[in-house]
């Protein structure tokens, strides 16, 4: 896992991960739930979609629209096991630990907070 200041720089400086930003329905949904609920609902994406040693459908699991959290996933770099290898040094063929799941979840939320504080 990655110091989140060197992770967010190196991000930064991608231009495939820096076009990702919330607009329109993605800003109203984290508006009207709030963090707390949505940062609820990415815990349960990392769990159910990305956790498993194997991912069903990994590389294709995370849709890019239809909630904040997957942009955000695709933003911060945290949408497949393949990505999170080379990002995130996370290595694949293993289920992701409780402590990986928090990185990934806190990755998601500092997104989130500089998502929300830009608009």
């Amino acid at each position: 896992m990655r110091d989140l200041d060197e992770l967010f720089a190196g991000l930064a400086k991608s231009k495939f991960r820096s076009q990702f930003h919330l607009h329109g329905k993605d800003l109203d949904y984290l508006g009207i739930k709030g963090l707390e609920t949505v940062l609820s609902h990415a815990q349960d994406f990392i769990g159910k979609r990305l956790a498993a040693a194997e991912p069903r459908n990994d590389g294709k699991q995370t849709p890019f629209r239809g909630h904040p959290v997957f942009v955000a996933q695709h933003a911060t770099a945290c949408c497949c096991r393949g990505c999170l290898e080379k990002w995130h040094k996370i290595p694949q063929g293993r289920e992701l630990s409780v402590e990986e799941q928090a990185y990934v979840c806190a990755v998601l939320e500092r997104w989130l907070r500089i998502a929300v504080a830009a608009n």
